[in-house]
């Protein structure tokens, strides 16, 4: 029991320090003025990286599953940092239609923190966490179809313990 719980406050007081992390670490870059160079120095090499025609990269820096943000960073043509964006929001949460599809979910959320396969019913569902409570976690699904196609959302919560 004890090691339980020693294990569950080492966890807690790691993601705390990881969020103390991103939030020291995003202070020090300044959109407009740090260069890509600067932003790969400080937060390290993106996850994942869209690039648009005119030379505008989208450098993902998910903290799922344990986390419950995924950042995303705009490089502009000029190789400049742009803008700093938490996908993870309750507007973008409302953005998600029936119909769109993973790549769709993916540009808007980021990385989910699990994706989950149920042949019954034959769907895949992705989730990112929302909120940590006292004794559990809320997350945010998107259920897709057989065609990775959004069919609709939930929300759930899993007991942690």
């Amino acid at each position: 029991m004890r090691a339980k719980f020693f294990a569950g406050c080492c966890l807690g007081g790691l993601l705390g320090i990881l969020s103390a992390c991103d939030a020291d670490s995003l202070g020090r870059l300044k959109p407009g003025v740090s260069t890509s160079a600067e932003v790969i120095q400080v937060m390290g090499q993106p996850k994942l990286e869209w690039r648009e025609a005119d030379g505008t990269r989208y450098w993902e820096y998910p903290r799922t599953p344990e986390g419950m943000v995924n950042y995303r960073l705009v490089i502009g043509p000029d190789d400049r940092l742009r803008e700093v964006q938490q996908l993870l929001t309750e507007a973008n949460f409302a953005k998600v239609k029936p119909g769109m599809s993973r790549e769709d979910i993916q540009l808007l959320l980021g990385q989910p923190a699990h994706q989950r396969y149920f042949s019954l019913k034959h769907e895949t569902v992705w989730d990112w966490k929302t909120k940590r409570e006292p004794g559990m976690d809320w997350y945010f699904n998107v259920h897709f179809n057989a065609e990775g196609l959004v069919t609709h959302t939930s929300t759930n919560f899993e007991p942690r313990g």
